[in-house]
């Protein structure tokens, strides 16, 4: 495993799927991983990468973007309301509006900083109580307003349930994102994502088959 592997293995799923080359982008999740990992993967020409943490990226990410000042990062973790400002400042896409304080709380701070990143929608496709998203059944009414608010609303974002086929709540996300008229799809991850290309993801979140195995929180 490695960058060049996944590289290959998605351009072989773009094939597939009957998709042009270079439409789905990938998202090196670098979240816990050692800098030297890091660094290896960043030398190695990736210009997206993922955290969970608001905290962790701030204390990493600002020396290696003057190095690579070319990056994207990508946050794909459950964001605290109080952490909203720091993420706007930070990253270029936010993958987890959840709840409508939220949204009103991005748009405010959008508006006083000027900077807007991507928004996607992150939906709990499984219903599981544990995990961030809002409900399936909810998902309209907090797009619809993430659009009134003026927020760089690009997408839908979903992580199945682990012991769960992935198939079914990414052809429930798509269908969420379809009638929403939102381009993104934020769906697959190390063990899945061929699947979620076949299904339409426009953005895959991996991890482990680049980095290997992450350290423990």
């Amino acid at each position: 495993m490695g960058l060049d592997d996944i590289r290959h293995r998605i351009a072989a799923a773009e094939a597939a799927a009957g998709r042009p080359a270079g439409s789905v982008t990938l998202i090196a999740v670098s979240k816990l991983q050692p800098p030297e990992r890091v660094e290896s993967v960043l030398e190695a020409g990736a210009k997206v990468f993922g955290e969970n943490y608001v905290q962790e990226a701030q204390g990493k990410w600002p020396a290696w973007r003057e190095r690579w000042p070319d990056v994207a990062l990508h946050l794909i973790g459950p964001l605290q309301s109080n952490k909203a400002r720091a993420a706007i400042e930070l990253f270029d896409a936010i993958h987890s509006l959840d709840r409508l304080s939220l949204a009103e709380r991005l748009a405010r701070i959008s508006d006083d900083t000027g900077r807007r990143p991507e928004v996607f929608v992150q939906v709990n496709t499984g219903a599981e109580p544990q995990k961030a998203g809002v409900l399936p059944d909810e998902a309209d009414a907090l797009i619809a307003v993430a659009r009134r608010l003026g927020l760089n609303l690009v997408g839908c974002m979903a992580i199945p349930p682990d012991d769960a086929d992935p198939l079914p709540h990414f052809r429930a996300l798509a269908a969420i994102a379809k009638r929403n008229d939102l381009p993104g799809l934020s769906m697959g991850m190390s063990a899945d994502f061929e699947t979620a290309i076949a299904e339409g993801a426009t953005h895959v979140r991996v991890g482990s088959a680049i980095f290997g195995a992450r350290t423990t929180r």
